[in-house]
């Protein structure tokens, strides 16, 4: 059979889409911008009809569509969310569950999350968002390989949405039409997110940050207003390179300036590699058919051991708090989930292996509009997403700590350095009770 007459044949309804769902079943969501709305509308007619009864949900970073569909307070007895990483959506959503351990979040770094929702987690049904079919039979997963690239080829009923405004993406993106059990079409416009300017102390960190990055160097950048600051002012550097969990639309106009072209990357060079995409048409639209971009999962990107290739390879990523002995937290506030483990110790790990490499993490000294140190004697969080023993640069508007090699009275002292001045007597003195000082 021709691939366009399989198309044809494979190619279903929402609603009808839905009827590949068992009861009790696990069901995989492609991540964030591939995240199906025409698809979770259909699961959740499927569920307020009764004609499915309870499924268990799997995926990270929601989107309002998920939260309009899958997380409604109505469904709550009969979908159970596991995120593995929770946004602002979630967020949202969990508010309106009768119960907060309604949602179940599932602590994983990422690099691990492939190898879970396939081996660990039996992944009963994968639906994702995918680029419109090649002539070769050939979809995309355009800005999300993440965890998509190892679920789709093992699930054991793949069904995608296709839309033509998701881009067209090489590496380990491309998925043949004999892998795809149903396709349902909606062509609606991706998810957006607007970067905000950098703020006055995002540019005050992200200049000290900047100080420390050097041409030929290779990028990982998070999320967050100090990445952002960080990409802009490196507009005057010289041939670096990228190896990045996030491509976000900072990064669109160093490559098109010739600053990040991967010169000097002795891995992947001349390719721009990333696990997942977040920004803006502008970015998909430069994203589609660019051949220099190139997606692999997260298995891949964000494992240490691929990541530490690169050589002078700098990560930087944001943090919630970080304790005086060198703990970063940045997943949980108040005890409760607030995102998640994501990449970020992938990348700490991965960057100071490398040779040459560096590790920064970025944080405001203080929340609350100044109320609250984020410096803090111990986690408040209660969750470590890098230990401490992993940590080298914390980065405040204030100063820039080297934890490396330092005891554990030296590293009070740095990390005191550097919070707001305003908390500086306060620390020193629980670091005395605490007996750091």
């Amino acid at each position: 059979m021709d691939i366009a007459s399989l198309y044809d044949q494979k190619l279903t309804s929402a609603e009808q889409a839905a009827g590949y769902l068992n009861d009790n079943d696990n069901l995989i969501l492609g991540m964030s911008v591939a995240m199906p709305p025409a698809l979770m509308q259909g699961v959740a007619t499927a569920l307020t009809q009764r004609q499915l009864e309870k499924i268990n949900l799997y995926y990270m970073h929601g989107t309002q569509a998920l939260c309009d569909t899958l997380l409604v307070p109505e469904l709550a007895d009969q979908v159970t969310p596991r995120p593995l990483f929770m946004s602002g959506h979630d967020r949202e959503a969990l508010k309106k569950l009768p119960q907060r351990n309604m949602l179940e979040f599932v602590p994983a770094t990422f690099h691990q999350v492939g190898r879970l929702l396939t081996e660990t987690i039996e992944p009963h049904c994968f639906m994702v968002t995918v680029s419109p079919m090649d002539k070769h039979g050939y979809f995309s997963l355009g800005t999300n390989a993440d965890y998509g690239a190892s679920v789709i080829r093992k699930a054991k009923r793949v069904i995608v949405e296709v839309n033509e405004n998701m881009p067209r993406t090489f590496g380990e993106c491309s998925v043949h039409i004999s892998e795809v059990d149903a396709i349902i079409e909606n062509h609606t416009p991706l998810i957006e997110i607007a970067a905000k300017p950098p703020g006055r102390t995002d540019a005050l960190i992200a200049e000290q940050i900047v100080s420390h990055i050097h041409d030929g160097d290779t990028l990982q950048m998070g999320v967050g207003g100090v990445p952002n600051a960080v990409l802009s002012y490196l507009t005057q550097h010289k041939n670096l390179g990228l190896h990045s969990e996030l491509f976000s639309p900072a990064m669109v106009d160093l490559i098109k300036a010739g600053v990040m072209n991967g010169r000097f990357k002795n891995w992947m060079q001349h390719k721009h590699v990333f696990t997942l995409a977040l920004g803006d048409k502008a970015m998909y639209d430069f994203m589609d058919d660019n051949p220099s971009i190139v997606g692999y999962p997260a298995s891949w990107v964000n494992n240490p051991n691929i990541i530490q290739k690169n050589r002078n390879m700098v990560s930087v990523n944001a943090a919630i708090e970080v304790d005086l002995t060198g703990q970063i937290n940045a997943e949980q506030l108040a005890g409760h989930p607030f995102s998640g483990t994501g990449g970020q110790l992938d990348f700490v790990r991965g960057a100071y292996a490398s040779n040459g490499g560096r590790s920064f993490i970025a944080l405001h000294s203080t929340a609350k509009q100044g109320s609250l140190s984020r410096i803090v004697p111990q986690l408040q969080g209660g969750a470590v997403t890098d230990p401490r023993m992993d940590t080298q640069f914390v980065v405040t508007e204030y100063g820039c700590a080297d934890m490396k090699g330092l005891s554990l009275p030296q590293r009070a002292k740095a990390l005191i350095g550097i919070a707001h001045p305003q908390f500086r007597d306060e620390l020193s003195a629980k670091a005395q009770a605490l007996g750091l000082l």
